[in-house]
């Protein structure tokens, strides 16, 4: 949209495109689908919350666009675009009464209607514009207030909503934990969860996070003024902490959220691998998905007995697996040495469709299985123990996860790490400088080419085959998109994006057919909230908010000189 035009009219539009995306999750039947789910039970179902959230969020973009500076205009810009966005489920109840739209729409039936107005039919419209107007006001007010308090209210509503979607996977995961199992009874009812338990989570979490938002501060610096060995024995007290949590993981959190951690792992080794390429050398690699299926498929003809070729073990056949990933890297890095931006993704995307034709093809079939793939390949073993179970596997994942975060933060101040980054800002000018870009370029891509032929290695004796289908470009997509919402260039940022673009959809496999459209409202959400990422890099996040420090360096000026 125009930047320039005046908040209203932005209000207006935004407000228009509210309409039609509540229309639009209606007609799709997601709004009645989650409607079967109570969010606190009996009171608010998922169903109402997508539509509280869509109409809150568009309403919050409208005051952000008019400023705090203008708080009446903002307050009456979010009324605006929720009023209208509450106009459009209006209509669709006003048009869907007196035409039949399921000649069209299968999903438009007399429970959508129903559920759209609170179940008391058309006299339900009026209620549904005085939510929309309602949405409006708290989405206003929340951007109005203080930083604090909108970090506090936001993050402890989160909490409750995610507890509630959540919460078939929480009440087993929370019964095993022996005596604190009794917070079953607390926090969850019959469908989703209690009145008290909704309350008692918000205050929890809301105190937690205010708390922390007022002290938190004055509790680093004063840990920064500790003297040397004792900021030293701290640090060393909290890694041991975060590594008791970390092997202790798979026995709080049960079968099958072990089994969503092992795939998390496997996506955080492969983008710290593509964030070498991308997020510190800037090389846009679409094909990365290639050195995935050359660690899978070398693993599994040297170690499977399927093929008869090598029946090798797995550490026997590692050192092969990485020096082939790191080869593959080289042969993809030499003839794209020259080119950059689109031009080197469409070069790196055609090499990634030439390894998944070439392992689909009949002429290789002999030798790695073509579209049958390799099956029967061994688990991985130490000292006789052998890795079966997700949480088992788990722990391996964890030490190739460790491994793989140590080289990279270590690379990312060396020499070459530096050479990467400049070669990231402009290829010309580090030229200049005297970098070598042919075997800087070279480097980073054989280095992010042995990370991913590692984690495909570990994937193909996790699952005990590789097929060709495995190895799409959505995987590389995949992890380009993990690394943008992480943040580009940071390593913390690879972990959280895996954990919000792999493990959330993984969690939301109940509602399959809707899991791709929230992924990727998800998406649009956070590029347009947070376009640095959700942990960016200091120097990226710099670069993104340059304009905002200018003003509060400004606005600071003018206040000591007034």
């Amino acid at each position: 949209m125009n930047q320039d035009q005046s908040p209203w009219r932005y209000a207006v539009n935004i407000g228009l495109i509210g309409a039609l995306t509540v229309v639009m999750l209606s007609l799709i039947g997601m709004v009645e689908s989650f409607s079967k789910r109570d969010i606190i039970y009996r009171v608010v179902t998922m169903g109402n919350t997508l539509l509280l959230l869509t109409a809150i969020f568009l309403s919050y973009l409208a005051a952000k666009k008019a400023g705090r500076e203008h708080a009446a205009t903002a307050v009456g810009s979010a009324i605006l675009t929720a009023v209208i966005t509450a106009a459009g489920v209006a209509l669709l109840v006003a048009i869907g009464k007196t035409i039949n739209l399921r000649m069209v729409f299968i999903n438009a039936s007399p429970v959508l209607y129903q559920i759209l107005t609170f179940y008391i039919g058309p006299k339900g419209i009026p209620l549904v514009l005085l939510g929309g107007l309602l949405s409006g006001l708290a989405a206003g007010l929340l951007f109005l207030a203080p930083p604090s308090i909108r970090k506090t209210i936001i993050t402890a509503l989160s909490a409750v909503v995610i507890a509630g979607v959540l919460q078939d996977m929480l009440r087993p995961v929370i019964a095993l934990w022996g005596p604190l199992a009794k917070i079953n009874l607390f926090l969850f009812a019959a469908n989703g969860l209690s009145i008290k338990g909704a309350i008692g989570l918000f205050v929890v979490v809301a105190i937690l996070v205010y708390v922390w938002g007022q002290k938190g501060s004055a509790v680093k610096t004063k840990v920064q003024g500790l003297p040397a060995g004792q900021q030293r024995n701290l640090k060393l007290a909290s890694m041991l902490v975060l590594a008791f949590i970390l092997l202790v993981l798979p026995k709080i959190l049960g079968l099958f959220l072990s089994e969503v951690l092992t795939i998390v792992g496997l996506y955080v080794l492969l983008g710290l691998g593509l964030n070498i390429v991308v997020g510190f050398a800037g090389l846009l690699d679409l094909g990365y998905v290639a050195f995935f299926a050359v660690g899978s498929y070398v693993v599994a003809i040297l170690t499977s007995p399927e093929l008869g070729f090598f029946s090798m073990n797995f550490w026997t056949a590692l050192p092969f697996v990485i020096a082939a990933g790191i080869l593959s890297g080289v042969l993809l890095g030499v003839p794209v040495l020259k080119m950059r931006g689109d031009y080197l993704a469409i070069a790196t995307l055609g090499f990634g469709e030439i390894i998944r034709i070439l392992v689909l093809s009949d002429w290789l079939r002999p030798w790695i299985g073509g579209a049958q793939g390799i099956g029967q390949i061994p688990n991985i073993s130490i000292a006789g123990y052998t890795f079966t179970t997700p949480q088992q596997v788990y722990y391996f994942i964890l030490a190739g996860c460790l491994l793989v975060g140590f080289i990279s933060w270590r690379l990312r101040d060396s020499r070459l790490g530096r050479a990467w980054m400049a070669v990231r800002e402009d290829e010309d000018v580090a030229q200049a400088m005297g970098i070598n870009l042919v075997a800087t370029k070279l480097m980073a891509f054989a280095t992010g080419a042995g990370f991913s032929a590692l984690s495909g290695a570990i994937f193909a004796t996790k699952i005990g085959s590789v097929y060709p289908h495995s190895f799409n470009v959505i995987v590389s997509i995949n992890i380009i998109c993990l690394i943008i919402v992480g943040g580009m260039g940071s390593i913390p940022g690879v972990i959280v994006g895996a954990f919000a673009l792999v493990g959330l959809p993984e969690l939301l496999r109940e509602f399959a057919e809707f899991r791709l459209l929230v992924y990727g409202a998800a998406l649009v959400a956070m590029m347009l909230l947070k376009p640095e990422g959700l942990w960016p890099d200091v120097k990226r996040r710099r670069e993104l908010h340059i304009d905002e420090d200018e003003n509060v360096a400004e606005a600071e000026e003018a206040t000591v000189s007034a």
